[in-house]
């Protein structure tokens, strides 16, 4: 295997905002009870983070306040990925010098491109990173998707390392664990999928439900890995409702809608996100109840 960045849970944080900006002062309070959660690594400024609104500046300080805040204590990954190549790549030379552990890179979005397209991309980002990358594959968000084929041709990188899959298909998913074998790290991007992802052999999950349940999502994973495998899956099942609850709208309304119930930050989301709908909200809040989460 290839420098494997992290193995359990890493936590896709979210950004605390306010109508002023970026909240400092909440978003170290969140880096803090990660840490004390036990979680293996966190993700800065990925789809959670909001980093589609935030601006160029908010972006990278948000990147170098982890790193800072972080100091070493857990790999801190950069969600540098972009459908504008040459921005991946000029955010990637950016959190590389500010001492980001790895990039996450997601499929180009919107313009979309082909297998041949994708490969070409991640390559030239690959290329310009001094640290290793991870591909980030959601077809539901982005409109294209990387096929296994394409990910096996791209294991020959040397700084190309693992994939957060989000396809939602394990048939997908178990055809790429077939072809890259022990080539790259394959992490669950979907909460209602760890378990399943670790039986064909994946590392871990880059997760939402660790924002507000850190220490229980990586007991998950450790429970697995350490062969009790009838505990992890029971949990897994047992907190289904609950991760339903945090996708029933786009990620992250529910989760910053969480995240604010428990103290962290305002529930303020950049348009065009708007906070979760009430019926929502309410089935979400008695779901974190019942787990104890707040009370």
């Amino acid at each position: 295997m290839k420098n494997t960045v992290f193995r359990g849970v890493a936590t896709a944080i979210a950004t605390p905002l306010t109508k002023d900006g970026v909240d400092y002062e909440q978003f170290a309070r969140l880096i803090e009870m990660q840490i004390a959660g036990g979680v293996d690594a966190i993700v800065a400024v990925g789809t959670t983070g909001e980093g589609s609104t935030l601006s160029d500046e908010e972006h990278k300080e948000a990147i170098r306040f982890c790193v800072e805040k972080v100091a070493g204590r857990v790999p801190v990954i950069a969600g540098t990925g972009s459908n504008d190549t040459a921005y991946a790549i000029s955010l990637t030379e950016y959190a590389c010098e500010v001492g980001a552990d790895a990039m996450l890179l997601v499929t180009p979005y919107y313009n979309k491109a082909t297998q041949k397209g994708m490969e070409a991309s991640f390559r030239a980002i690959a290329d310009a990173s001094t640290k290793p990358c991870i591909l980030y594959n959601v077809p539901s968000r982005t409109g294209c998707n990387l096929l296994p084929e394409t990910v096996l041709a791209l294991a020959d990188h040397p700084n190309i390392v693992a994939i957060k899959e989000a396809c939602g298909n394990i048939s997908q998913i178990a055809k790429l664990a077939s072809l890259v074998g022990d080539k790259l790290d394959i992490y669950s991007g979907n909460d209602d999928q760890i378990v399943p992802i670790l039986s064909l052999g994946g590392a871990g999950v880059i997760s939402v439900l660790s924002n507000i349940l850190p220490a229980q999502t990586k007991k998950i994973c450790t429970d697995y890995f350490e062969g009790r495998c009838k505990e992890a899956l029971d949990a897994q099942l047992r907190l289904l409702p609950l991760i339903d609850a945090l996708f029933c709208e786009v990620n992250p309304i529910p989760v910053k809608a969480a995240l604010a119930a428990m103290g962290y930050g305002e529930n303020y989301l950049r348009l065009p996100l708007t906070p979760m709908e009430p019926q929502n909200e309410k089935k979400l809040l008695a779901l974190m109840k019942e787990e104890g989460i707040i009370g």
